[in-house]
């Protein structure tokens, strides 16, 4: 039975979880979803996004130096909710710098219906094995990595790794309610040119899509996953983007947008790609 807004998980952290009388005015926007919800994080960590861009033009690791490089391995990348293949463009280049054979997703602005986002991510993983004869290494940051995770579910003989930049894959994620409006609005305007397919069940528990399905049913992943999560996330709760198993998660000192331009973030992603299957 879903629980009311205004229950309090007994896990969450004191003060994290918002009293039922603090959401009051955004009730319509979750009155039901259990896979959704509410968490007051420090919204304001986001400001920071351009000091992380400026400390990693200034980094060794920004120009390849000190960070293991590949072969001409495929990447396929892909962005988070309300962004686009072009937030990621100093990851899609520095990837190139050191070794990589990068790949946007094709997904324009991720605001889509989740389901028809994945075949898009497809289509670019699809192109990426084929030109370069090799299993494809997906990096996404938020939704961006819960869309790679279900393309990865439905075509593990496609994809080799998958890196998850602060996403919240968790059966329950506890985000900030500006996050849940923003996935609100987009429902509202289901059927717009950006917004196609999406129904008013997209961006929910509620939705019986593959994406959905593949989120949210536990089974063994049959491909290799890595997840950094923000410690300093101002959207999404850091416990919600953790990997089950401890050993595949690593902590960045950043916040939710800023892990895409934070350096310590891209060494550790350099160490991963450069790890070998079973390692």
């Amino acid at each position: 039975m879903a629980r009311s807004i205004g229950e309090i998980d007994a896990g969450a952290p004191p003060g994290d979880v918002p009293p039922a009388e603090a959401l009051a005015p955004f009730a319509d926007w979750y009155p039901d979803d259990h896979s959704v919800q509410p968490a007051f994080t420090p919204v304001w960590n986001e400001l920071g996004i351009w000091q992380e861009w400026l400390n990693l033009r200034c980094s060794p690791v920004y120009y390849g130096w000190g960070a293991p490089h590949g072969e001409g391995q495929p990447v396929v990348v892909v962005p988070g909710f309300l962004g686009t293949d072009l937030s990621l463009v100093e990851l899609y280049w520095w990837l190139a710098r050191i070794g990589y054979r990068p790949y946007y997703s094709g997904l324009g602005l991720n605001v889509d219906c989740p389901d028809a986002s994945a075949d898009l991510v497809l289509g670019a993983v699809r192109r990426a094995a084929a030109e370069t004869g090799c299993r494809v290494r997906l990096i996404g940051h938020s939704l961006g990595a819960l869309i790679a995770r279900s393309v990865a579910f439905d075509h593990p003989e496609m994809v080799d790794l998958l890196i998850s930049l602060a996403a919240p894959f968790h059966e329950v994620a506890y985000v900030h309610p500006a996050l849940i409006e923003g996935m609100a609005a987009v429902r509202r305007r289901g059927g717009s040119p950006l917004t196609w397919h999406v129904e008013g069940t997209c961006f929910s528990g509620h939705c019986a899509c593959r994406f959905t399905a593949n989120i949210m049913r536990p089974r063994r992943a049959p491909f290799r996953r890595r997840a950094l999560y923000a410690r300093h996330d101002g959207l999404v709760r850091p416990e919600s983007c953790h990997e089950t198993e401890p050993d595949l998660n690593t902590g960045i000192a950043t916040s939710h947008y800023g892990i895409v331009y934070n350096a310590t973030a891209y060494q550790r992603v350099a160490e991963l790609l450069a790890e070998e299957r079973g390692g």
